[in-house]
This record gives C-alpha cells, structure tokens and sequence, in this order.
C-alpha cells in the first residue's frame, strides 16, 4: 500500500511539474505550480521531514502561489490597458 501511494504521488509530482513548465496558459500554469508545491509538501511529509513539509506548503504554494496570482493579475490588467490604447 504504501509503495503504491508513493509511486501515484512520483507520478503526481511529475506531472503537474511538466504541466506547469509546457502549457502555454499562464493561469493555467500558476495554479498547476500551487498543485506541485501542495504535492511537494506531502512528499516531504512522507520523507519524515514535516517542518520542511510546514515551510513548502506556507512558502513554496502559499506565499509564493498567491504572488504569481498577483503578479499575473497585473500583467493581464496591463495588457488590458494597452488594448484599449491601440
């Protein structure tokens, strides 16, 4: 049992990784990067680590998460300036 669940996870984290790096959706790629730091947490929970685990979740899908939301956010509010220029 425990083999299978961390064979399925290998394969979540590789998936959702190569999914953020090759779709050319930017929001798209954003919420799949949140995906793999979620994944990645539990990886490290699965290790044993659980403070490292603590810190990938807060910092790796969090903090970092919400800022490219944010940062995507402008970017699309930008393009929408520049649209309405032209």
């Amino acid at each position: 049992m425990n083999l299978a669940f961390d064979l399925l996870l290998i394969l979540a984290l590789s998936w959702s990784a190569w999914r953020s790096l090759a779709t050319p959706d930017l929001t798209r790629a954003v919420v799949m990067f949140i995906v793999f730091g979620l994944l990645m947490a539990l990886a490290w929970a699965r290790l044993g680590a659980p403070d490292i685990a603590l810190a990938e979740a807060a910092i790796g899908a969090g903090l970092t998460g919400a800022l490219l939301l944010d940062a995507l956010g402008a970017l699309q509010a930008r393009r929408g300036e520049k649209k309405e220029d032209a």
